[in-house]
């Protein structure tokens, strides 16, 4: 018994999708270079994050990675690069599918964009000591 998708996207749209969200990343004046100090090989790197896409949308088994491990090992992504990543996104849902596609990824990208971001936040910019509890 198979899951059904979360939304309707075809496999093929989801590598679209990726495909160009990350050419506009590598032209961002802030994402890009922050980026091209981690990724050397852009095609391995674009079927990884479209495997991620399709094991979350479509139910595929085909990603085995860790995107919170990945982020916070990277060492230089902050907590406030989440937001230009979200718009990015978005606005790169919205140029290459239909609107109740776009709008249905889009709000899932938002959910795990919230989780990475508090995880950076949380492990990372938590200062030394116990918790100030007042």
């Amino acid at each position: 018994m198979s899951i059904p998708p979360r939304f309707d996207v075809m496999p093929e749209q989801i590598d679209h999708v990726v495909a160009v969200f990350y050419a506009a990343i590598r032209r961002h004046e802030v994402l890009g270079p922050v980026f091209a100090r981690h990724v050397a090989d852009w095609p391995a790197h674009e079927e990884k994050i479209a495997r991620f896409w399709r094991n979350a949308i479509l139910f595929e088994r085909s990603y085995d990675g860790n995107p919170m491990r990945a982020h916070m090992q990277a060492g230089d992504v902050m907590a406030e690069h989440f937001a230009p990543w979200l718009m990015l996104f978005d606005e790169t849902l919205r140029r290459t599918l239909p609107a109740e596609t776009a709008a249905g990824w889009s709000a899932l990208a938002h959910r795990i964009g919230a989780g990475l971001r508090m995880g950076v936040e949380d492990l990372r910019d938590r200062a030394p000591g116990p918790p100030v509890l007042r």
